[in-house]
């Protein structure tokens, strides 16, 4: 069981962003603005996979997750106000939210379903931000030049990914999900989530004007590709979600822990006195 804490972070989103927030580069700033556009809906569908599937656990087994389901929920909850605050700066400058719409459209298919279905799609989504969160910490330089606010809010979140990443996969296991339906749900997670994160990306580098200058695209092959790249760094931890073995503790980094660590005075605990 992973014990998880909810954090209130200390930074002020009220006052407006440059649009070019992330060191002037419009690529990493279209980028970071689409995953962001994806969290309010997205984390509300993990939230309501993880309940659901924590109330159809037999007595015993909702006991030993019942912290556990609370922090995940409170730590998601946190990430989707904040984010939304974000988004609403996004949506003052005109970009249009794409993924929203089609998360809610997904969320509509599970309705009634068997609850296993939709922590599934939860459980590998939860990797995905996990890897992001890896490979973003991993990699602070992508963020230099940002506003430190900005830097400390993307950093935070990715470090609570890093914390909860066992959750939705443990209550899969736990309530019978079997190998070859996650492997199902993972296919289809990430063709969806490819679609989806390229479709708002490009929209939002559209309203930008900034699809087509040779500079956007030399910064999206170093993002994705050069040397400390997203895809580079992140092939293998999604190789390693085929493996029947697999459990995402599996991947151990000491990299969520050293940065909630060394930056307790950007956050306070939920519950606790100023």
């Amino acid at each position: 069981m992973t014990e998880l804490v909810v954090r209130r972070l200390l930074i002020d989103l009220a006052k407006p962003m440059a649009q070019h927030w992330c060191a002037g580069d419009p690529f990493r700033t279209a980028l970071f603005n689409a995953l962001s556009m994806s969290f309010p809906m997205g984390e509300q569908f993990f939230i309501d996979a993880v309940r659901e599937a924590h109330q159809a656990l037999p007595p015993d087994l909702q006991a030993h997750y019942a912290a556990e389901v609370r922090g995940f929920i409170g730590q998601e909850a946190t990430h989707r106000r904040i984010h939304s605050l974000f988004n609403s700066h996004l949506e003052q400058r005109g970009l249009r939210n794409l993924w929203a719409v089609s998360i809610e459209k997904q969320r509509k298919l599970f309705v009634g379903q068997d609850p296993r279905h939709a922590l599934a799609v939860t459980a590998a989504n939860e990797h995905f931000t996990a890897m992001l969160a890896e490979w973003l910490l991993g990699h602070p330089e992508v963020l230099q030049g940002s506003e430190d606010r900005l830097q400390t809010l993307w950093l935070w979140h990715g470090a609570e990914e890093g914390e909860h990443k066992n959750t939705a996969f443990d209550l899969y296991r736990a309530l019978g999900g079997n190998h070859e339906w996650r492997m199902v749900w993972f296919r289809r997670t990430t063709l969806v989530f490819l679609v989806d994160v390229t479709r708002q990306l490009a929209s939002n580098l559209h309203r930008d004007r900034s699809l087509y200058r040779p500079g956007t695209w030399a910064s999206a092959w170093r993002t994705l590709f050069g040397p400390a790249g997203l895809v580079r760094h992140t092939w293998r931890p999604w190789k390693d979600y085929l493996r029947r073995d697999f459990h995402p503790s599996d991947r151990v980094s000491p990299l969520s822990a050293q940065w909630l660590e060394h930056n307790r005075s950007r956050f306070a605990l939920v519950g606790e006195r100023s």
